[in-house]
């Protein structure tokens, strides 16, 4: 799947402390919303956005005697999931109880998997430039619901609760701790978001807490991760903290930064990071203590008595694996192949599933790069500029193509072309036609042209002299040229009549 990146691993973070360098150490706890209509256990809607309290059923709500019942598609969506990262599907999975009190959640336990959870082991592959990707391993992957919402700013004496995200399915994705810079981590929920939406499993949507990680960091001495690796011993490792919720790529490296440099002060100056829960103050750009970090017994889970253990059948694994869309690093390596393009363009087109669609459909019968250039310079820019999406283009992948046609076809130029695109851009309609009606066509007959180009050196002998003495000079009888036809005479045409009539 990988043969486009003769890949290497990049070099880890180093911190320069006072009394040496330090490394980082970084696993990531991403918690994906499931796409899904309802909820895990329930039908209540997970609509975003609904008045506070009216998502909200029975069961969600903990009332007496409610029992929960298992949304089936939202197990297939973490099936899904898993096949997408490479991972083991466990056939059998079972749920469990883990017991807190706060007052977002009802029942006073959120049901999830501890011992067994419905996704093994699997992978990711991070690129981190070209020829450069970090493989970070995947622990595991298990679905468990949300808790609801706590307001506090909404009045100085009392805090309100919203229980529309309770109930709501969540996969919680484990990475190993393989992840060894700030950028690293980015890049690796950058790369889970873009398969998960590519196979549509969440939505990605980090601004409505869609997709949020809990970020697990540490420090050590250059060689004691290969240790650790060889042996599989943490004690190689630092104390690690946890900084809970980061919903932004930005504060999510800014935060690992502020903590691997937190505690290297704390180990420099003798004493003992503490392994605990923090926060991350984007306004004071430091993280905060929470509260000390729980281990399982703090919770004291066990096998939740209301659900039977999951058991699914291989060929319905099987149904789910070939209903997969091609994946991101598949799509970039046929884009390398097919429509020769490099590696960088590949994957700039390919962030998401229907920007690489909209390409494929402009470059269908085209020049690849021709269409790749168009797309990520013209177009993305554009879109970019205006905060548009490619559902949003005002320009179809019919009228770019057309455009393209016209320039391949010679029959406008790179600037009428340009030209040609804002038209389209603002007021829709077929390019050619466009072309047609306006005038924009370029002037391919040679005898036109050569009549221009006669009538400029004839006009200006000073200048032939210097041109023949230095060619580069030739370049401005071509602008003459282009000038006195309007921008219409073919510039290749131009330049080898120019080239001729001056002996050059």
């Amino acid at each position: 799947m990988l043969d486009h990146l003769a890949f290497r691993t990049p070099d880890p973070k180093v911190i320069q402390g006072a009394t040496g360098p330090w490394e980082l150490v970084i696993g990531l706890e991403v918690h994906a919303q499931i796409a899904s209509s309802a909820k895990l256990f329930s039908g209540a809607s997970t609509l975003f956005g609904a008045e506070p309290n009216s998502n909200v059923a029975f069961v969600d709500a903990a009332m007496p005697g409610m029992l929960p019942v298992i949304n089936e598609f939202c197990v297939e969506q973490a099936v899904r999931t898993g096949l997408a990262l490479n991972a083991a599907i466990n056939l059998t999975s079972a749920f469990d109880r883990k017991n807190y009190f706060y007052p977002d959640l009802p029942q006073g336990y959120q049901i999830s998997q501890l011992y067994h959870p419905i996704v093994g082991e699997g992978e990711i592959i991070v690129d981190m430039g070209p020829g450069v990707a970090r493989r970070v391993r995947v622990e595991r992957i298990h679905i468990e619901q949300d808790a609801g919402k706590s307001i506090h700013d909404m009045d100085p004496n009392m805090s309100f609760v919203d229980l529309n995200r309770t109930g709501v399915a969540l996969m919680e994705i484990v990475s190993r701790p393989d992840i060894r810079g700030p950028e690293e981590a980015a890049a690796y929920v950058a790369k889970l978001r873009q398969i998960l939406r590519y196979i549509g499993t969440c939505d990605g949507n980090m601004q409505n807490g869609n997709l949020r990680a809990d970020v697990n960091v540490s420090i050590c001495r250059p060689g004691d991760y290969e240790r650790y690796q060889a042996s599989q011993d943490f004690s190689h490792l630092g104390t690690r903290c946890e900084i809970k919720n980061m919903n932004s790529m930005r504060f999510l490296q800014q935060a690992i930064e502020y903590e691997a440099r937190r505690q290297i002060a704390i180990v420099e100056d003798g004493g003992k990071v503490v392994q605990e829960t923090r926060l991350y103050d984007p306004d004071k750009g430091e993280t905060r203590s929470m509260r000390s970090k729980e281990e399982a017994h703090d919770y004291r889970y066990f096998p939740c008595p209301d659900l039977l253990p999951l058991e699914i059948e291989q060929a319905w694994v099987d149904d789910i694996a070939a209903s997969l869309p091609e994946l991101p690093d598949v799509k970039v390596a046929r884009f390398v192949r097919d429509w020769s393009l490099s590696e960088y363009d590949a994957a700039v087109l390919t962030a998401e599933a229907e920007n690489a669609a909209f390409f494929e459909a402009v470059a269908a019968g085209r020049d690849g790069k021709l269409a790749a250039n168009w797309v990520i310079n013209e177009l993305f820019g554009r879109l970019n500029r205006q905060g548009l999406g490619i559902g949003q283009s005002p320009v179809t992948a019919a009228q770019l193509g057309g455009v393209l046609d016209l320039i391949s076809s010679g029959e406008i130029s790179g600037k009428m072309a340009k030209d040609l695109f804002e038209i389209v851009w603002n007021d829709g309609g077929d390019p050619a036609a466009i072309a047609a009606a306006r005038g924009m066509k370029q002037v391919t007959d040679t005898g036109e042209i050569e009549k221009a180009v006669d009538e400029i050196i004839a006009a200006n002998p000073a200048q032939v002299e210097k041109a023949r003495a230095n060619p580069k000079l030739a370049g401005w009888f071509t602008g003459q040229v282009l000038k006195a036809t309007g921008g219409k005479a073919n510039p290749a045409t131009v330049n080898a009549l120019v080239a001729q009539k001056l002996g050059l």
